[in-house]
């Protein structure tokens, strides 16, 4: 080993950062006001997020995880709370409200009260689930979040939004419910498949096209290094991304405005997962997802070509897909009609006018959107299923 290596070895873990979610006490439930701890070895913390007067703690996660939430329990165990366990299936297909169920019954079984929290240590699935769990329990109770993947991290733990599948479609079936605070330890990253970690960057490169273009610039500079954990270019990259989506969740809780644009990329990115029955990642999806809604606004007069191509450029940089097969379209819109942005018949996007200036827009006529997919279709998507 070098003397450089060495010496970085040694060095000792940069201090931790805290992102504020809003202004307030920090009180879990509807509240804003809770803080997002972002750095190395951050488990000694997670009493201090459960509180005091929780006396049970359900530690929610994967079965992929079953080791890392044994030791949550055993932590929470040491700190004196009645730390029990709920392991629930791997990605989306722990999005479910069979699943669901199964939490309610062990948390009636065993006693949980207002006063008791959750714990949810997982991806982002596993947050969307756990949170909807907490937020229906009782009417809303405690819960933390501990997010293992980057796309956890920098999406689903921060913001208050939970949701399960049904056949029709993702998340339309949630509520907003606040945690008390979330942890997100990078060391978790260093475990993290190649494939999740870049996968998770397409929600950071979201936030870098709607708001923080140091973001894009930072990828563009070293996309090697924005995909390594040891980096201190994916540290400022997923700081970057919580402070982004921190800002915006502060001004709108609710997306009855602004949060919307959280959305970029993901109407036809829900609906490739629709289409895939959830088989691609989430990232890889939304990936496609902002490359239709450039060229969509570029087709529409709104964005310029510099900022559309450099959507190309950027996703391509980090090996995330850009096209997708050209024979689901029908499939594709009817996934499109059921999101969540539309109001009646009218289809709705989140488009740019400009770098970080994403707005929602009424499409008048389908065949515009089906005009933009002639841009991105492929007859094969070759690797992109593996990603």
């Amino acid at each position: 080993m070098s003397h450089q290596a060495e010496t970085e070895a040694s060095a000792p873990a940069p201090e931790p950062t805290i992102i504020t979610v809003g202004e307030g006490a920090g009180s879990g439930g509807q509240e804003l006001g809770y803080d997002v701890i972002i750095g190395n070895g951050l488990l000694s913390r997670l009493p201090g997020l459960v509180g005091p007067q929780a006396e049970r703690v359900l530690v929610i996660h994967p079965r992929a995880l079953r080791a890392t939430g044994d030791v949550v329990r055993e932590d929470l165990e040491k700190a004196g709370y009645q730390a029990l366990v709920a392991e629930i299936p791997d990605a989306e297909e722990g999005k479910h409200i069979q699943v669901a169920a199964f939490c309610w019954q062990v948390l009636g079984q065993n006693d949980f009260t207002r006063s008791d929290a959750i714990v949810a240590v997982g991806g982002g699935a596993v947050t969307d689930a756990a949170g909807f769990v907490a937020a229906t329990w009782l009417r809303g109770i405690r819960v933390v979040h501990m997010p293992t993947t980057l796309l956890g991290m920098v999406d689903a733990a921060v913001g208050g939004k939970t949701g399960i599948n049904t056949s029709e479609g993702k998340n339309l079936v949630g509520s907003f419910h606040q945690p008390a605070g979330v942890l997100a330890d990078l060391d978790t990253l260093l475990t993290l498949p190649r494939n999740e970690l870049v996968a998770g960057l397409a929600e950071v490169v979201k936030c870098g096209f709607i708001a923080d273009e140091r973001i894009l610039d930072i990828i563009e500079a070293a996309p090697e290094q924005a995909q390594n954990p040891h980096s201190w270019q994916i540290r400022e990259l997923i700081e970057r991304a919580i402070s982004v989506k921190a800002k915006v969740v502060g001004e709108d809780a609710l997306e009855s405005g602004v949060r919307e644009s959280l959305n970029y990329g993901h109407t036809l990115g829900h609906a490739i997962e629709l289409a895939e029955r959830y088989q691609w990642r989430h990232g890889a999806a939304i990936s496609v997802g902002m490359i239709f809604a450039a060229e969509l606004a570029r087709s529409l007069g709104r964005l310029d070509d510099a900022t559309a191509d450099r959507h190309h450029a950027v996703l391509n940089l980090l090996g995330l897909p850009t096209t997708y097969r050209d024979d689901r379209w029908s499939q594709l819109l009817e996934g499109i009609r059921r999101d969540k942005k539309n109001r009646g018949d009218q289809l709705r996007f989140v488009l740019l006018g400009g770098q970080g200036q994403p707005a929602t827009v009424e499409i008048p006529d389908a065949s515009i959107l089906f005009a933009t997919y002639q841009e991105i279709a492929q007859p094969e998507t070759g690797s992109m299923i593996s990603l």
